[in-house]
């Protein structure tokens, strides 16, 4: 008798154990796998985990078609991502469009096709750029994508894996321009712009916001054409969290339009030229807001 007893204690334990795991109010927050989706990944983190009874788990370090697969498949929750992004790698499209354009396009597809929400964008574009040193730029008479186009052929690029194989990235920048370089290399990180100032590659692509651009001194290219879509950033969660959750569409929205390109590029230039951390980044970015 003392045995069933016993039994029955543990079964009721357990029981109680997994409704209160079942009651507890989780989300996946995700990120990409870079400073700036690090930073704003930890900012979405803390201004939920601040202002509700809402628990995080905060993934990150994802590629964007990882990230945008996970969000799809209910793994993760909210991320921030960019609506060129959106619009030429996972909706497909290479029409050259105004930015209000490309966000209402996003907007809508992604509610349509994935049932997710894209709220109102942060407040600054991070679109891609190519960019030389200073001395390459004054040798060859460099100032636009059309004069990169005329001596590619003698140069090496250092890009990302992603912008060498996305739809809207290096592939369809040289039909757009029709530039060919004399070799492309994968180099991810800061490793590309390591590479740049020791001559072992001459272009490299980098975001506008980046805070590397200021350490090292780059010359950034004028993109003539308006080949690479605007890439304002901003939240996207699913609707069935948002459904659950109500309250973090209101909260979310407070980061609209709270930052510009200015902003963003100090924030990346803080984590990763003066070695911040970048929980710490965001914390100081939302508590200078008002919003922690």
């Amino acid at each position: 008798m003392k045995r069933i007893a016993v039994l029955f204690v543990a079964v009721f334990m357990v029981l109680v154990g997994m409704g209160c795991k079942g009651d507890k109010k989780t989300i996946v927050v995700g990120a990409k796998d870079f400073t700036e989706q690090d930073i704003l990944g930890n900012m979405l983190n803390l201004l939920i985990e601040g202002n509700t009874d809402i628990k995080v788990d905060y993934r990150h370090e994802m590629s964007s078609n990882v990230v945008f697969a996970a969000i799809k498949s209910g793994d993760i929750d909210v991320y921030v991502d960019y609506t060129g992004t959106v619009y030429g790698s996972y909706l497909g499209y290479s029409e050259m469009r105004s930015a209000e354009e490309v966000y209402a396009i996003a907007v809508q597809a992604l509610k349509e096709q994935y049932d997710l929400l894209m709220l109102d964008p942060l407040g600054f574009n991070n679109t891609y750029t190519l960019s030389v040193r200073k001395d390459t730029a004054e040798k060859y008479g460099l100032k636009t994508y059309h004069d990169l186009a005329t001596v590619a052929p003698d140069l090496l690029l250092g890009a990302t894996f992603e912008v060498l194989n996305r739809n809207d990235g290096i592939p369809n920048l040289k039909k757009a321009y029709g530039m060919s370089f004399k070799d492309e290399k994968a180099i991810d990180g800061t490793l590309r712009y390591m590479a740049l100032e020791k001559d072992e590659i001459q272009v490299t692509d980098a975001f506008s916001t980046d805070g590397l651009l200021l350490e090292y001194d780059l010359m950034v290219l004028e993109d003539d054409l308006h080949f690479f879509p605007p890439y304002y950033a901003a939240p996207i969660i699913r609707a069935k969290t948002a459904e659950q959750y109500p309250e973090l569409l209101e909260l979310l929205r407070k980061l609209s339009y709270s930052m510009d390109d200015d902003t963003m590029r100090e924030l990346n230039y803080k984590v990763d030229v003066l070695k911040e951390n970048p929980v710490e980044t965001a914390r100081n970015f939302l508590k200078a807001r008002g919003l922690i």
